[in-house]
């Protein structure tokens, strides 16, 4: 099998910029919704990571007729009965803890929100979750998840990553997702587990 360019279906340059590292070697060029001269929006209106980014591999796919990676990822937080979850890229917006207005930054006011609800809480497990699904229209698909588990800090620290990354502190670590380079990241980030596990599967298919 023989593929040339792979859309990965995202607009959030920090992502695709994570994607386009790991899927450095593999001789494909990668393209964003940036890139597509038509655009359409797909809702992330599930209730699991699967289902989001099934749906969003799938109408992109079919859309554009290309092959797709699509990813729905988020933060669990044990405290919180696993939120923002599902929601964490609109955390800020839903009624759980109350919904904040967006002051800097979107990601910010999640972050603001993140650590108002645990301003008294001793128990800040967490984790990362990462779905990938690889879509090729009217062909097959398959997917892979990865985790990354740790705590949520007192305060925001670091500039180099996006999302809940200032504020996660991954196992085994006393720095922040956002103060590792880009390279240590993807070696012990949901991302990059999920991604790496996905390649395998792709070297397989396209040898």
């Amino acid at each position: 099998m023989r593929i040339d360019k792979i859309l990965v279906a995202t607009t959030n340059k920090g992502k695709l910029k994570e994607f386009k590292k790991l899927f450095g070697d593999l001789g494909i060029q990668i393209l964003s919704l940036d890139d597509m001269p038509e655009k359409i929006k797909v809702e992330e209106d599930r209730e699991t990571f699967l289902e989001n980014a099934v749906k969003k591999a799938k109408e992109y796919g079919d859309f554009y007729k290309i092959p797709v990676i699509a990813e729905d990822a988020g933060l669990e937080v044990e405290a919180l009965k696993n939120y923002p979850g599902v929601y964490s890229a609109r955390f800020y917006s839903i009624d759980f803890g109350g919904v904040y207005q967006i002051k800097e930054s979107i990601d910010r006011t999640n972050i603001e929100k993140l650590l108002d609800l645990l301003k008294d809480e001793k128990n800040r497990k967490a984790r990362f979750v990462s779905v990938v699904v690889f879509y090729i229209p009217e062909d097959f698909g398959l997917w892979t998840e990865g985790y990354c588990y740790g705590k949520i800090a007192e305060k925001p620290e670091g500039e180099k990553g996006f999302g809940y990354d200032p504020v996660f502190i991954p196992e085994g670590y006393k720095k922040t997702m956002a103060e590792l380079d880009l390279e240590e990241k993807n070696r012990i980030s949901h991302r990059g587990k999920a991604v790496r596990k996905l390649m395998e599967k792709l070297r397989y298919l396209l040898s």
